[in-house]
């Protein structure tokens, strides 16, 4: 939890940051993809909606070892009954037979009730029937789907007056793309469509939209004051209140995630298909797309929309304009630290090779080579030529070396004196 905690404080101060807003393209190719077939499962396949939409009879009666899917379906056919919907529901405490049909007349539901009965030995007692008219049917359908028109103009009509239209339009997206994904997802699978799934789907949508608000909410905080003080571009700060309320939208999610999927899995295996079971696959389907939508759309959505107004498109020029001035700053400082150390390596070069260079060879004394012919008006030329030597180069010869050289033909002179 301490890791989480240190990973919540980070992204709320921005040290870590995903760039959700900026990759929208990514978001809206993923959702489109998910919505096609949605679009496509619902043109194709449809809903399979319940008798209480529709209309019709429901028979409901105990399994026993001779009754199979089939043999109820010719049965039901035989007795006038026409094409019929057959479900077998198991759990721990009960194994039942549900055979829907569409509406019949009186006579011809007891026909049908009696059929099964006969062929399958079921008591009268244990035969459960359930008629639904077809004006009940039509009336739930229209009011069903009059709440949800309702539902959605009063969220934007909310939304424009607390925050702007704008995000107004972007949660408004949102919501339609949870609704069709999860319609989407009923029309893939086949499951059955109730009264209870629709609640369930208006309650979803609250959720996904208290989860989007809480989102606009700390986006207004970022962005107010933003044209004043030009430190980032809207899509910028959209994105920082993203990542700063990021961990708490996961952790929402999964709180609520969690005990609905206990009453889908554990629940509809212990007490079977039902009302349950109905209210938490719309719950369980709806939230994982609210909070989907909540994070990927509604935001970028919002953000794409706020960048189009011309002040906000002038921010971001100025402020790329800045950040790009900036680099180019940074660019020129390195490039004048790089070119300086390398002039300063330059001038070490001479100096650390002079240091590292051997000393000159010491120059040798000088050699004179006397024949045994040469006189003493000989040597005194040599001497008064050495004296010339040293004066006309006096760095090529030291003056020890003078002396010794002097010294050397001296001697000579005398040996040959002698």
């Amino acid at each position: 939890m301490a890791g989480v905690g240190g990973i919540a404080g980070r992204l709320y101060r921005g040290e870590v940051s995903i760039n959700f807003v900026r990759r929208q393209r990514t978001w809206y190719l993923i959702s489109g993809i998910i919505l096609l077939v949605s679009v496509i499962a619902l043109l194709v396949r449809g809903l399979n909606f319940s008798e209480d939409f529709t209309g019709g009879s429901s028979y409901t009666f105990p399994a026993t070892s001779s009754t199979s899917q089939n043999a109820i379906s010719r049965v039901v056919t035989a007795a006038g009954g026409g094409t019929a919907t057959v479900q077998y529901q198991s759990n721990a405490l009960l194994h039942q037979w549900t055979v829907q049909t569409g509406t019949l007349p009186s006579a011809t539901t007891q026909n049908v009730a009696s059929a099964i009965e006969k062929a399958f030995h079921v008591a009268q007692s244990n035969m459960t029937i359930q008629i639904v008219g077809p004006t009940w049917g039509g009336q739930i359908t229209t009011k069903a789907i009059e709440a949800l028109i309702i539902f959605l103009v009063v969220i934007v009509i909310y939304l424009s007056v607390a925050f702007e239209w704008r995000m107004a339009v972007a949660a408004f997206v949102a919501l339609i793309h949870d609704i069709v994904i999860t319609t989407g997802v009923y029309a893939l699978a086949g499951f059955s469509v109730s009264p209870t799934s629709v609640i369930g789907l208006l309650t979803i949508l609250g959720y996904s939209l208290y989860d989007t608000v809480v989102v606009f909410d700390k986006v207004r905080e970022n962005t107010a004051g933003l044209l004043t003080t030009q430190r980032s571009t809207y899509s910028d700060a959209a994105n920082l209140a993203l990542n700063q309320t990021l961990v708490r939208s996961i952790n929402t999610s999964l709180t609520a995630l969690i005990p609905v999927a206990s009453i889908l899995f554990v629940g509809a295996g212990l007490l079977g298909a039902g009302i349950l079971k109905d209210l938490a696959l719309v719950l369980f389907v709806g939230m994982l797309s609210g909070t989907y939508s909540s994070i990927f759309i509604a935001t970028p959505v919002l953000a794409d929309l706020k960048e189009r107004e011309p002040k906000y498109k002038e921010l971001a020029a100025r402020v790329n304009r800045r950040l790009a001035g900036s680099r180019a700053a940074q660019r020129t400082a390195a490039e004048g630290a790089s070119a300086e150390a390398a002039s300063a390596t330059a001038d070490r070069a001479p100096s650390a090779a002079a240091s590292a260079s051997p000393a000159p060879a010491p120059v040798s004394a000088v050699t004179v080579r006397e024949t045994a012919d040469e006189d003493t008006d000989e040597t005194d030329e040599q001497d008064s030529g050495d004296v010339a030597v040293s004066a006309t180069a006096p760095h090529s010869v030291t003056r020890q070396q003078r002396v010794t050289g002097s010294a050397q033909r001296r001697s000579g002179t005398r040996k040959k004196r002698r």
